[in-house]
């Protein structure tokens, strides 16, 4: 059960009555993306409307009358967590500008790895933020571009920023949806049977309002739709599909396709995979729910082990459940989980995760086993070591955080308290998604392969690397290990 942050969540639909409700529905599929708050914004064909709170959609949107206010046929959302800026109302998107010549509406998921330095380069020029998202940067830069007309002004704008991104943006007749130069944070579009269109972080936010899926939007592209329909333009040449391998390991659901491929089939043969790779004798297999079962039910199968449900999860418990002590820590967790004693006892067990982080929860669902009973627990992950942090949109972005920068196999076995751990190789996490030719994993947090770059976030990775990163940068001959080693002689 890991302990990563989910990154944001968008939906939009063009020229679709109750627009406001359709997206309610859309961003409720895509609430595992985003608790902290959300937001909707609509507009008539005149005037934009902006609804936002902090909390859960359900919470936000808990009466009729907010959708009373957000007339229009013509919509966006967000689900957020914070990945930049902090978790106040000002930071909820939709954000709504006024200008003197038009109306916008914008929302964003992902991180923008040079949103700093752009935004000192902003304000040294006079301009005024309003929140500190790094999404409020593109709109003053498409404001600041001396191209003609809207579109080729966001598209200026994309190509001066950098990182892992989705953008939609709305104004009262047309709906833009932008991409990241690499694909790292998915965009799907989608129909609804009377024709109206639709923009998702998710496929399952499309199957959920009833629409046919259509296309994905890929790296460096932008989708137009407008009364003409969809286009779908470049705003760059240097585009290299890159999906990010996190998507299929935990934050998408199930149900849904990232570039094409079934999450819940590449966790399946992660599983499948995890099982060749690192077999072990035992009586039974568990997963940790939600997000590992996929790969456990593959692991038994393919070990011919008996997969049994022998955690499970309350799964009215509110995720940010977060106490200052340690007791009360241990009893969020058994709130979260318990171990279904009957099934475990007295077995040998193998325990399938989707990743281990900081290892604290891993650790106490361990426990939790060996006081159920069980004589063994074995642990097996469904994806290779986090040992670098993310910087694309993805809560792990401190190597102080991340057990294995800090903590070889045999050590983490042993923190764990478990009798074996063991991790899916890096080939086996490509072999199981598959992705198509053309295509390929971003790798970040186990190899290092930064295919964005680090931007304002360099200097203060390599400062603070760990022994064990460094030799790892050093066998694979690293460029940050060169880096590392300029600055190390400074």
């Amino acid at each position: 059960m890991r302990s990563i942050n989910e990154e944001c969540g968008v939906f939009g639909v063009f020229n679709a009555k109750d627009a406001a409700k359709i997206t309610y529905f859309g961003l409720h599929s895509l609430q595992h993306r985003g608790q902290e708050g959300t937001g909707i914004l609509t507009t008539d064909g005149n005037n934009l409307y902006n609804k936002r709170g902090l909390g859960l959609i359900s919470k936000v949107f808990s009466d009729e009358k907010d959708f009373e206010k957000l007339v229009g046929n013509s919509s966006i959302g967000h689900v957020r967590y914070a990945t930049s800026g902090s978790n106040s109302i000002r930071n909820i998107q939709p954000f709504k500008y006024d200008f003197y010549d038009y109306s916008i509406g914008i929302c964003h998921n992902g991180n923008i790895i040079n949103a700093k330095s752009i935004r000192e380069d902003l304000e040294k020029k006079g301009a005024i933020f309003h929140s500190s998202s790094d999404t409020e940067v593109l709109i003053h830069l498409i404001r600041r571009s001396e191209k003609q007309g809207l579109v080729e002004q966001i598209k200026d704008a994309l190509n001066n920023i950098k990182g892992g991104f989705t953008y939609l943006l709305l104004t009262k007749d047309t709906l833009y949806g932008a991409v990241d130069e690499n694909s790292l944070r998915p965009l799907a579009v989608g129909r609804l049977k009377n024709g109206s269109y639709i923009l998702a972080s998710e496929t399952c936010a499309i199957d959920v309002v009833g629409a046919e899926f259509l296309c994905n939007i890929y790296g460096g592209e932008l989708a137009i739709i407008d009364k003409n329909g969809l286009r779908i333009e470049k705003y760059t040449e240097n585009r290299n599909i890159t999906i990010a391998a996190m998507e299929y390991i935990y934050f998408a659901r199930p149900d849904s396709d990232i570039a094409e491929v079934n999450v819940h089939r590449a966790r399946k043969k992660a599983g499948m995979i995890l099982a060749k790779e690192k077999p072990v004798d035992a009586d039974i297999v568990i997963g940790v729910p939600n997000s590992s079962l996929s790969a456990a039910s593959g692991y038994a199968e393919e070990a011919k082990i008996p997969y049994e449900m022998g955690l499970i999860k309350n799964q009215y418990i509110a995720r940010t459940f977060i106490e200052p002590t340690q007791e009360l820590r241990e009893q969020g967790v058994r709130m979260k989980l318990s171990a279904v004693r009957s099934i475990v006892k007295n077995k040998k067990v193998i325990m399938v995760d989707d990743s281990i982080v900081r290892g604290t929860t891993s650790k106490r669902i361990v426990k939790m086993l060996y006081e159920a009973g069980a004589s063994e627990v074995h642990v097996r992950i469904a994806s290779p070591e986090l040992i670098f942090p993310s910087f694309y949109g993805i809560d792990i972005s401190k190597s102080v955080e991340l057990l294995a920068a800090n903590m070889n196999k045999e050590q983490m076995c042993e923190y764990l308290g478990a009798t074996s751990l063991e991790f899916l190789s890096i080939d086996g996490l490509i072999e199981s998604v598959n992705l198509k030719d053309g295509m390929r994993l971003c790798l970040d947090s186990f190899n290092a392969d930064y295919v964005a770059g680090l931007g304002d976030y360099e200097k203060a990775f390599l400062e603070h690397i760990t022994p064990i990163q460094r030799e790892y940068l050093k066998n694979i001959n690293s460029p940050y290990y060169h880096k590392l080693l300029k600055m190390e002689e400074k």
